[in-house]
């Protein structure tokens, strides 16, 4: 049987990182490479390869797939994105002509898991805290009002792919687990081990509060300072999610006022803060510039999904990660209605993304 024709199109810096020698070795045995790969850019000054390709590969920077590139390519039956939100490359023309579209999204939550499980336990030990004072004092500070990772309560704000993943990491330990998402059902939270409560109850009640929800409109600035406020003593809130979910400014007041909260932002908005922003001074808050997503051989990953796909996709057997209209409209990525949080639809995508929104 004849291997379907490919083509490799992303940005240049991003095809390395995704697509290493290993990926694209076995690449090279499910299709047949109509050439070297190409970026957004160079691929409409290749109207002879496009015009052939059958399968895309793709991954950050690929190209969209609108009108113009859907009329040089006849053939495109597949499109495979080594990265997260198809949201920049499927269009309505590309969802109308039926173009398969898989995306390796969740293989990016794993290392957002493994950042934020990392954290959450050295927040426990209140190791931000009690390392500053050790290295401020010249001495080692008291350390007994430290929950510790044994029965204390971690409230995860959104269960999407990156929070679901990270509740398999916390399972090996014995930790509460809180829960705030207007869409799961109380028989999938028994299942689960968690325990659904409130935006209020999480942050009252945890001795770690961490964010997952997406960026859409409705959770914008969901995060307030009267949250941030209502923590106990010593909590720690971490967000690796998106920094407009939180109003910045009241979490600076928080801060401020509160020396003995902990905030851990791997996000920010704008993301870097400005040059005068509270956040790089301010004692009790850690900065890192965004790297709990796929950084270095972790967006390899990302690369295997796919080729893992692309075997499928060949031999005819189901999809892992495929990507529909409605799912990729109802993903973290795209905005959806409010409504929804309260009337949600009555069927529900077999693997789709599940959505986020403000409960009341």
């Amino acid at each position: 049987m004849s291997r379907p024709k490919g083509l490799i199109v992303l940005d240049d810096a991003s095809c390395g990182l995704i697509y290493g020698p290993d990926e694209v070795r076995d690449l090279e045995s499910l299709v047949e490479l109509l050439g070297p790969a190409q970026t957004r850019e160079s691929i409409f000054d290749r109207g002879d390869l496009l015009g052939q390709a059958e399968v895309l590969i793709s991954g950050w920077g690929g190209p969209c797939l609108d009108e113009r590139f859907l009329e040089l390519a006849p053939q495109l039956r597949a499109v495979f994105y080594g990265g997260g939100s198809l949201a920049g490359i499927m269009t309505d023309a590309a969802w109308r002509r039926g173009i398969v579209a898989t995306s390796a999204w969740t293989a990016n939550a794993v290392p957002v898991a493994e950042y934020t499980l990392a954290t959450i336990l050295f927040s426990l030990k209140h190791g931000w805290r009690l390392a500053r004072e050790a290295r401020e004092s010249k001495c080692f500070p008291p350390r007994d009002d430290a929950p510790g990772c044994y029965q204390s309560t971690v409230g995860l704000i959104s269960l999407g792919a990156v929070a679901r993943e990270l509740l398999k990491l916390l399972r090996p330990f014995d930790l509460k687990v809180l829960v705030h998402d207007p869409f799961l059902a109380r028989d999938e939270a028994d299942r689960l081990g968690v325990e659904p409560v409130s935006l209020k109850s999480i942050f009252e009640r945890a001795d770690v509060v961490s964010l997952h929800a997406p960026g859409l409109p409705e959770t914008r600035g969901m995060i307030t300072g009267k949250h941030l406020a209502s923590l106990r003593p010593g909590v720690t809130f971490i967000n690796t999610a998106r920094g407009e979910i939180v109003r910045e400014d009241e979490l600076i007041a928080v801060a401020t006022n509160r020396p003995d909260l902990q905030f851990v932002l791997d996000v920010t908005e704008p993301e870097p803060p400005t040059a005068d922003s509270p956040l790089y001074t301010l004692p009790n808050v850690v900065l890192t510039p965004h790297i709990s997503g796929s950084a270095g051989n972790e967006c390899r990953r990302m690369g295997r999904y796919m080729v893992e796909e692309l075997r499928r996709f060949v031999r005819g057997e189901p999809l892992q990660w495929v990507v529909t209209r409605e799912t990729a409209m109802r993903s973290s990525h795209r905005p959806m209605d409010l409504r929804e949080a309260f009337e949600p639809p009555v069927t529900e995508p077999v693997n789709a993304p599940r959505p986020f929104a403000v409960a009341s």
